[in-house]
């Protein structure tokens, strides 16, 4: 009973609540914070997972410009459910160099963290400008506006700036950007200096059209979601630690 009369007084005295609450934020934030600094990492390891090439760069700044991310998040939860639909379970690797990351469980159309080679640019093309054309039960509206010319005149900039915050982009990627995004939007060689700098670079015109195009961006980068870490390799006990 005593206990609880020293409780009522404790609830009971602005003071006293005020120091307890107090001495429990410390306390639970401790706890939370101070084993973070015994690891030295919290982000898995893994390979492959690479700085986005300057076209993949402008492509998801117009994924983000669109608001594709209202409807579609970029993270598979370790759900039985989601990684037989979508594959392997997102790793926080994957998403080291974003800024901001597209992680989020707000789905209103599927999930975009694998969908890198599972559809044809043609597909993606065609469900940009209309997505009824190949998806007739779709509610995503069209996007025909993407048909004009990419404006990749602050690409160098851009590329600087993620620098800044720790996208390791030497200062050759950053000095060759220009020439790489053009390269990576026109050429189909898989040989091109571009498909060295950034291995799995999806190469090419994604609309066929003569000028590179907002389509040509936003379709590079859908097509390298997913597609960087080779998961036949990836155990997931090394990926808990």
């Amino acid at each position: 009973m005593s206990v609880f009369k020293h409780h009522a007084k404790l609830e009971t005295n602005v003071f006293f609540l005020a120091v307890g609450i107090l001495l429990s934020v410390i306390v639970g934030g401790l706890v939370e914070v101070v084993p973070l600094f015994t690891i030295e990492s919290t982000i898995e390891k893994v390979e492959g997972v690479r700085p986005y090439s300057p076209l993949e760069q402008k492509g998801r700044d117009i994924y983000i410009r669109e608001g594709c991310y209202n409807c579609h998040s970029q993270m598979i939860r370790p759900f039985k459910d989601e990684v037989e639909r979508y594959g392997h379970y997102s790793l926080a690797a994957e998403s080291k160099y974003d800024h901001p990351f597209q992680w989020g469980s707000k789905r209103t159309g599927p999930d975009l963290a694998r969908v890198g080679g599972k559809y044809t640019n043609d597909w993606h093309v065609r469900h940009l400008i209309n997505p009824r054309d190949v998806v007739p039960e779709s509610i995503m509206p069209g996007y025909p506006h993407l048909k004009r010319a990419l404006d990749y005149s602050d690409i160098q900039a851009d590329l600087t700036a993620l620098s800044v915050v720790g996208v390791p982009y030497t200062k050759e990627q950053i000095a060759n950007a220009k020439k790489d995004l053009e390269e990576q939007a026109t050429s189909e060689a898989t040989d091109a200096a571009i498909a060295k700098s950034y291995p799995k670079a999806h190469m090419g015109s994604a609309d066929a059209d003569p000028k590179i195009t907002e389509l040509d961006a936003l379709v590079a980068y859908l097509q390298v979601l997913g597609t960087m870490v080779d998961f036949t390799t990836v155990k997931p006990e090394k990926i808990a630690r």
